[in-house]
């Protein structure tokens, strides 16, 4: 068995990916979380005693240079998507990546993994897209050979993407579509997410590169709608929204995060990201650059969003008369 892996952040929708193609690989795996009684489910990813859970919060130093200890390489994956309570992208995005780095260098870790997004940028109006680029700039300050690794919206069993519309269309006869559904995406697989993270662990030639990672092809938002209601069977109508009534419409989503531990449907902050594309940039280092062929939407998405079909799995039987 090779050497040992903390992943902070792994017990998420990445995070249980990435720890998986790491053990895959004979990495013995430490997932730092910050409540590990949450995460027990993270030890049967790998052989009996190459997974362990440990206690970790990147806001507080020492419980990561704790989890760190022994550590050959190191992943970070904490992120949010929206803030609530002490959840804040200042204090996870850009401080927690900078906690990270440092005691990652400090204890000697070989190899940072810093996993950011697509569309990160110190001069953005969303607050997302600055923190993500923050904590960019601190794991290099800290850790110069620290891999950045930017996907754009990842998809895949769990997601907060489709799963999130699906379950929409699921109950409403509407969709909106914020800014006339017009902006761009690359949606990348999640598993080919988690092989480029164990790919940049592995290799040392790696170090100190950004990769900007997308799958094979390019969508308006509004495509992807339409590509998810043709898998479900669902015909709401796609209402445009216009991006200052999203505004709105975001700003009283902030006020239900403050108050509700349930995700808010839209926050100010994502519309500013939608005014954006999110796809791979020109010239950019990607999942070919690491051997990795991307995983199209059509091929992954019917494996699991049959659930949000009439009938669910037995949808087929029952138009059939079965």
């Amino acid at each position: 068995m090779q050497g040992l892996v903390t992943v902070f952040g792994g017990s998420g929708f990445i995070g249980a990916q990435v720890v998986r193609a790491l053990a895959k690989r004979g990495y013995r795996v430490r997932v730092a979380v910050r409540r590990p009684g949450l995460a027990y489910k993270m030890r049967m990813l790998g052989d009996v005693g190459q997974i362990e859970v440990v206690q970790a919060n990147v806001r507080a130093p020492a419980s990561v240079a704790r989890a760190l200890e022994g550590a050959q390489a190191c992943v970070n994956l904490v992120g949010v998507l929206y803030e609530a309570g002490r959840q804040k992208f200042q204090s996870l995005h850009a401080m927690g990546a900078h906690n990270i780095a440092e005691a990652a260098a400090a204890a000697g870790v070989a190899s940072l993994v810093q996993v950011s997004a697509i569309g990160a940028d110190a001069s953005s109006p969303a607050k997302y897209a600055r923190t993500k680029a923050l904590g960019e700039a601190e794991a290099r300050k800290a850790f110069p050979g620290a891999v950045i690794l930017r996907p754009s919206i990842v998809f895949g069993p769990g997601d907060h993407f489709f799963n999130r519309f699906g379950q929409m269309a699921a109950l409403s006869p509407v969709l909106p579509l914020i800014g006339g559904g017009e902006t761009l995406f690359q949606p990348v697989f999640v598993g080919d997410v988690a092989s480029a993270v164990a790919a940049c662990v592995a290799d040392p030639s790696t170090a100190g590169k950004t990769y900007e990672l997308g799958g094979p092809a390019t969508y308006s938002f509004k495509a992807l709608m339409q590509l998810m209601l043709q898998v479900i069977g669902r015909h709401p109508f796609l209402a445009p929204i216009p991006f200052p009534l999203a505004k709105l419409i975001g700003t009283v989503g902030d006020a239900v995060a403050a108050v509700s531990p349930f995700p808010p449907p839209l926050t100010a902050d994502q519309v500013e990201l939608l005014k954006v594309d999110n796809v791979v940039a020109k010239g950019a280092l990607g999942l070919g650059d690491l051997g990795i062929s991307p995983t199209a939407v059509e091929v992954v998405i019917p494996a699991y969003l049959f659930r949000y079909r009439k009938g669910g799995q037995y949808a087929e039987a029952l138009a059939s008369g079965a």
